[in-house]
């Protein structure tokens, strides 16, 4: 004979199971919405939508026809070669001075280190409008500090601007200003956790402070390293509102970048279908050039 209580019992329990299993998923269920409403249905309806092209007002199915013009744009490919001039340039020149500035504010520099971390990372946590803004007054031809200082000692004026080269030239300052300071602080975190014994050992057998950093530092922050490349050259790919205000793209498309002409397709001539198809192409490039990365600097293991 079956005991009431028992019975009674032995469902709260289930019931009680059953609440807590679906605990998780209630607390999760807000932000995976939001990320279904404004990060998943936009990146598969691009997806859709770069096979279509506009007639009239209607979307329609036009296979690969997005693709293949892309690749026959003569103008998109000077799009990418600005772009890929830009990251060679920049990325390796930016991780440098940050690896630099890390080691110095890391062994070199005591008393200040505190309001010297926060002078290089301020850059980083100002508006990119205000960044781009800023460089536009400075770099000014006409009425720029830069070109006022090389006036009073006699030097030329420098198209910085208006010249295909110089424009090239300050959006690679622009980017170097502003982002300098975030891989700096990144790569001063991966210097705080390399064990002091190594360098204690190394010392002991002779190595200077040259050799240390070769055979110590640089190996120890590999996969530091590897993030701040990789990171940084997403960010170069996706590059837009520094040259958007400085330069517009120009002079004659010279610092035209991938993000900016996938903007003026999409927002200047509401050719979505195409602009959603050079988006894509850029998430492959991307993602290829991010796992040639891996591979050449990640571990082999």
């Amino acid at each position: 004979m079956s005991n009431p209580a028992l019975s009674k019992g032995t469902k709260h329990i289930k019931g009680k199971k059953a609440s807590t299993g679906l605990a998780p998923y209630v607390f999760i269920a807000p932000a995976a919405i939001l990320f279904i409403i404004f990060t998943g249905y936009p990146v598969i309806y691009s997806f859709v939508l770069s096979f279509t092209v506009n007639e009239n007002g209607v979307n329609t199915f036009a296979g690969l026809s997005n693709y293949i013009r892309l690749f026959q744009d003569s103008l998109f490919y000077e799009a990418l070669f600005n772009t890929f001039i830009i990251l060679l340039v920049q990325v390796p020149v930016m991780i440098c001075m940050a690896v630099i500035l890390a080691n110095v504010l890391h062994s070199g520099i005591r008393r200040f280190k505190g309001p010297l971390r926060v002078a290089f990372f301020t850059p980083t946590v100002t508006s990119l409008v205000a960044t781009a803004v800023i460089f536009l007054l400075i770099l000014n031809q006409d009425f720029g500090i830069i070109n006022y200082v090389l006036t009073s000692v006699g030097i030329e004026r420098i198209p910085w601007l208006n010249d295909p080269f110089w424009a090239k030239v300050s959006v690679i300052l622009t980017i170097l200003w502003r982002w300098t300071g975030y891989n700096m602080v990144i790569i001063l975190a991966g210097l705080q956790v390399i064990p002091k014994d190594l360098y204690e050992a190394a010392e002991i057998d002779g190595a200077s402070t040259i050799k240390k950093f070769f055979s110590i530092t640089v190996p120890q922050l590999k996969p530091v390293l590897l993030f701040a490349f990789v990171m940084s050259t997403i960010g170069t790919f996706q590059l837009f509102d520094e040259v958007f205000i400085l330069t517009g793209g120009g002079p004659i498309n010279a610092t035209m970048t991938v993000t900016m002409y996938l903007y003026e397709n999409g927002f200047e001539y509401f050719d979505f279908g195409y602009a959603s198809a050079i988006a894509y192409v850029i998430v492959i490039i991307i993602a290829f050039l991010s796992f040639i990365q891996f591979k050449v600097a990640g571990d082999r293991e």
